[in-house]
């Protein structure tokens, strides 16, 4: 599909342009109208570019350019049912418009339509097999859909590009490390020697920790603890410091460190019960030490939670505007919070209303 773009319009022509235009008595060409519309979205004033690109619509010359760039501002500004409708109307038309296909699988991703997503990029790459990003987007897709395995034959293919894509090198370590295959530390070691990220090194601390290398592992560990200075979506400091206990208790057992940290790590809020339990009966540690981390962790429940309580007490006899000898207020009682990647992996889907309309 070629998309008919004037550029250079100046602001000053440009609204000439449209009062010329909206003349009665002047033959404005569909053509034209597009012009117009697509000069108003490369402004980023997507209302007007909407106006004009649904005039152009008249002509079989530019019915689907302007509809796939409808699709692409629908999409760019949260209406992706609408914009989805737009890229379908073209694939009725035009069922190989790989423009269309692959906006529309952008698009089915930002609705959670995995599966219908996964179709429309095995239809892309069956009409451009060798088209790099459209196979990089679908092991994505794979991945996301827990079939690590199919995601990793899918990046292969393409291992010219993965040593300089990040985004791919990294998602190589992770469908890697999900099939639990030692070369996901290679891979993930690969992607650290360019970048930083403590999301991406604590994932290599863990690969590590699984492969049986507890000092590189704890090394990795503590330098992802110091690069997250404050708590992720995605990760928190209480995560990585309970993984920095478990690897030295399980490492060295005499060190009183493993115990000061996993203790840190409650009292710092790891609450992830199914990981408590997976380390307390974990067959590396003896009967005695098992004994010894289930007290702890039972300690520093404990803590926290007469800590929480003498806080939340705290707060209750400030509340209301206690007066200060300055006429200040306190009201107490603050709090901050945050959740628990990569993902991220990042994601390489996303992105129709810029990266997808580019011709």
């Amino acid at each position: 599909m070629g998309l008919i773009l004037r550029r250079g319009f100046s602001p000053l022509i440009l609204t000439a342009l449209a009062i010329l235009a909206s003349c009665a008595g002047l033959a404005t060409s569909a053509e034209e109208y597009y012009s117009i519309g697509m000069a108003y979205f490369e402004m980023g004033r997507y209302e007007e570019a909407e106006r004009w690109l649904n005039r152009a619509l008249s002509s079989n010359r530019t019915v689907s350019a302007s509809e796939y760039n409808l699709g692409r501002i629908a999409y760019g500004t949260g209406r992706y049912t609408e914009a989805l409708k737009k890229f379908n109307t073209i694939l009725k038309k035009d069922p190989q418009n790989v423009l269309a296909l692959k906006a529309a699988a952008y698009t089915q991703v930002k609705l959670g339509n995995i599966e219908e997503a996964r179709k429309l990029y095995v239809k892309v790459l069956e009409l451009e097999p060798e088209e790099a990003d459209s196979g990089l987007n679908y092991a994505t897709i794979l991945y996301a859909m827990d079939k690590p395995a199919e995601a990793e034959e899918t990046l292969l293919k393409y291992n010219a590009v993965i040593l300089d894509d990040k985004d791919a090198l990294l998602l190589l370590a992770r469908v890697q490390r999900a099939q639990k295959k030692p070369e996901n530390i290679d891979s993930y070691d690969m992607w650290l020697s360019k970048n930083s990220d403590p999301q991406v090194r604590y994932e290599f601390a863990l690969a590590l920790e699984d492969g049986g290398f507890y000092a590189r592992a704890l090394e990795e560990a503590r330098k992802a603890l110091s690069e997250l200075s404050s708590d992720t979506e995605t990760l928190k400091r209480s995560s990585i410091r309970f993984a920095i206990a478990r690897l030295i208790i399980v490492s060295d057992p005499e060190n009183p460190d493993g115990i000061t940290e996993l203790t840190e790590a409650i009292r710092g809020g790891f609450k992830d019960q199914e990981a408590i339990d997976a380390f307390i009966n974990d067959e590396r540690l003896t009967q005695a030490l098992r004994d010894e981390v289930r007290r702890a962790i039972d300690n520093a429940k404990t803590a926290a939670a007469s800590a929480s309580d003498s806080s939340a007490e705290g707060g209750s006899s400030t509340e209301g505007g206690t007066s200060t000898e300055s006429g200040s207020s306190t009201t107490g009682g603050s709090s901050t919070g945050s959740g628990s990647s990569t993902t991220g992996g990042s994601s390489t889907t996303g992105g129709a209303a810029s990266g997808a309309g580019q011709t």
